[in-house]
């Protein structure tokens, strides 16, 4: 973890250094596997944290004999309708107005929840975020960001799978996002902020990359410059900012080879007497590693940029990871990262104002990355 952070299984911390109860509202039909994982996931979340109210949404009568008896502070939440996983999600929300994701959302929306947490349909959960809850001012698009497990510490991934053509504004606003996620989440003091790019000199890259490195070099972020596809795992920066294209195949990247890592530890461990022999001799190093590669742990992805903590974790994800996803989404709520990344906005608006237009993009912003 980072340093300063308190574990992702512990209680995080809130600004006055006291914990305070959240409502987290919980898409509890959504996914692959639907509520046979995530009523349990949530429930399991909501037993060892009393002062959280957890409201698991969906169709009562399901949700409500998988639950049995509920804990103090959980109750249902009724919704007759589902978006499948196969639906055009703009199309499904417009047909299906108590849809799980719907009804989950407008509760933050109406105030009755600090946070809404799915395994569903993706794009159905961001396109609920954004006509429901709206986009935070200043915001142009929001941004989907997750935590890559890599070494003692996890960084942020931003976007992921919100924005397939991005220009350099958005990323500058994605690295602002991503920075109070990892400061307020995370723990992480002056989180490190670096755009991926094709090499590591600074402003390297296409005329975006250039571009946003000049908008960051602006700001009071702790802006590095450029990382490598390389060195994402080397622990050189905290948030990590890319478009969503490049993103979800680098978080789809890490997800396959960590199990084809794994796969072919079972394969030499369990092919033959001697492997199984160095199995049992390997076994604590392997736990070890395999630890450091749980990407359950992360939970879920937060929507940055919306008016509201809206976490969206796998669609595979099973009860452990959905028990994490609920408190990513406790956390971010309480920790109001949402009003923060508000207001850091309006300070840089407020900036920008006072010191006037900005000079238009230099020459060498417009290279090709031929020319760099």
């Amino acid at each position: 973890m980072a340093p300063n952070a308190a574990p992702l299984a512990g209680t995080p911390r809130d600004t006055t250094g006291e914990t305070h109860g959240v409502r987290v509202a919980v898409d509890a039909m959504g996914g692959d596997h639907g509520p046979t994982e995530i009523v349990p996931g949530a429930l399991a979340y909501a037993r060892t944290h009393l002062n959280d109210q957890i409201a698991l949404v969906g169709d009562q009568s399901v949700v409500g004999r998988l639950a049995g008896p509920l804990p103090p502070n959980v109750h249902l939440v009724h919704a007759s309708e589902v978006v499948a996983m196969d639906e055009h999600p703009a199309r499904a929300l417009r047909e299906k107005k108590d849809a799980s994701i719907l009804v989950a959302t407008n509760l933050v929306r109406a105030g009755d929840a600090d946070a809404v947490v799915t395994a569903g349909h993706t794009g159905a959960g961001m396109a609920a975020a954004v006509l429901r809850l709206g986009r935070l001012a200043g915001v142009d698009r929001p941004a989907l960001a997750v935590q890559i497990v890599a070494g003692d510490r996890p960084f942020v991934l931003l976007d992921i799978g919100a924005n397939p053509d991005s220009n350099a504004e958005n990323l500058a606003q994605f690295a602002r996002m991503g920075a109070i996620f990892s400061e307020r989440v995370l723990g992480v003091d002056r989180p490190r902020v670096a755009l991926l790019s094709i090499g590591e000199e600074k402003g390297k890259g296409d005329a975006r990359i250039a571009r946003a490195t000049e908008l960051l070099d602006l700001t009071d972020l702790n802006f590095i410059g450029n990382v490598e596809g390389k060195d994402l795992t080397r622990q050189l920066a905290d948030v990590v900012v890319c478009d969503a294209v490049l993103g979800n195949v680098v978080i789809k990247f890490f997800e396959g080879l960590s199990t084809f890592i794994f796969d072919q530890f079972r394969h030499a461990f369990y092919g033959s007497l001697r492997g199984r022999v160095a199995g049992l001799l390997m076994r604590p190093s392997i736990a070890h590693i395999r630890e450091l590669f749980d990407y359950e742990k992360v939970g879920g992805s937060p929507l940055l940029g919306v008016k509201g903590s809206v976490i969206i974790t796998h669609g595979r994800a099973r009860r452990r990871m959905i028990e994490h996803a609920v408190r990513v989404g406790a956390t971010t709520a309480r920790e109001r990262v949402p009003q923060r990344i508000a207001e850091s906005l309006a300070a840089d608006a407020r900036d920008e104002a006072t010191a006037g237009p900005r000079p238009p993009m230099e020459r060498a912003s417009r290279e090709t990355p031929a020319a760099r």
